[in-house]
């Protein structure tokens, strides 16, 4: 019951959350007299006051920088880089097998100069940065560190995990039509977006996500003061994802294609089974060292 209760802690702060959001997106909805950013506006505050409450429950459980995982500035950049390396490691070895299997097929109709291609992988380094800031901090920084002062690690981590692998798929699929809102029109939009985290089509990214989660809950508690080094994990594995889906389409016909899922053609059971597969042989390899 102790674990439940912890467990339900962060659900909570979510729900206060969405809930906020869903008020407010109603005024600027009816402010602007677009209803075509509902669901927009949403997901946005969410993720700002999910944020921004990192500040009070850092404060109300007496939690510093360096136990929230920040190192001091030069490490802090060094493990951005590291972080990065790492990431490129583990899932370049994905790519090339989706790409020899033939399910990501080079994407022909795309007319790349130099510059184009360096702009693009520039913008999206950044905006996959700001992702691995924000989601690292939130997940492996307060979330993980709240829990496991009460909980067992490995429960921390997994229940970390599932809630970072939710909130991927935490979203409608359509915005109401302006003459249909009204206040509760979020609250409606929210309901179809717990249906759609529960949607078994999603089942496999649902896992894929979860080992994501796991992978960097173990990196984060296996090295002290690590959160650099998740952020930039998770960086580079956005980053990667970004600059292949520009390049690559997805072949869905492929006879491998349940290797991947449809939330973004990568991510699926291969990633899933790959990074069981190097966690196992972390653990293995952790083991051989102290015998």
């Amino acid at each position: 019951m102790r674990y439940i209760y912890y467990a339900l802690v962060p659900l909570f702060v979510l729900l206060v959350a969405l809930s906020l959001s869903a008020i407010l997106a109603y005024f600027v909805v009816i402010s602007l007299d677009d209803s075509s950013v509902y669901r927009q506006v949403i997901t946005r505050v969410t993720q700002l006051l999910l944020l921004l409450s990192i500040i009070p429950f850092t404060a109300y459980l007496k939690i510093d920088k360096a136990e929230l995982g920040y190192a001091p500035r030069s490490v802090f950049f060094k493990q951005l880089g590291q972080g990065f390396g790492l990431g490129l490691i583990i899932l370049i070895p994905v790519f090339i097998v989706l790409y020899f299997l033939n399910i990501n097929v080079i994407d022909e109709t795309q007319h790349w100069t130099p510059f184009l291609l360096v702009r693009y992988m520039v913008l999206n380094l950044g905006v996959a940065l700001l992702i691995g800031l924000v989601e690292e901090s939130l997940f492996r920084g307060i979330v993980l560190v709240g829990l496991k002062r009460k909980l067992p690690v490995a429960i921390a981590i997994l229940i970390t995990s599932l809630y970072f692998a939710g909130l991927h798929f935490l979203s409608a699929k359509a915005d109401p039509l302006i003459q249909d809102v009204t206040l509760l029109s979020g609250f409606s939009l929210l309901g179809e977006a717990f249906r759609n985290v529960v949607d078994p089509e999603h089942l496999s990214a649902v896992v894929a996500l979860l080992m994501v989660g796991v992978f960097l809950g173990v990196l984060r508690t296996q090295v002290n003061v690590s959160l650099g080094l998740c952020i930039g994990c998770h960086t580079s594995w956005v980053w990667q994802i970004k600059m292949s889906k520009k390049l690559f389409n997805t072949d869905f016909s492929s006879p491998y294609q349940y290797l991947v899922s449809h939330y973004d053609g990568i991510v699926g059971p291969l990633v899933a089974v790959w990074l069981s597969v190097t966690l196992i042989g972390y653990f293995i390899y952790q083991q051989t060292k102290k015998a």
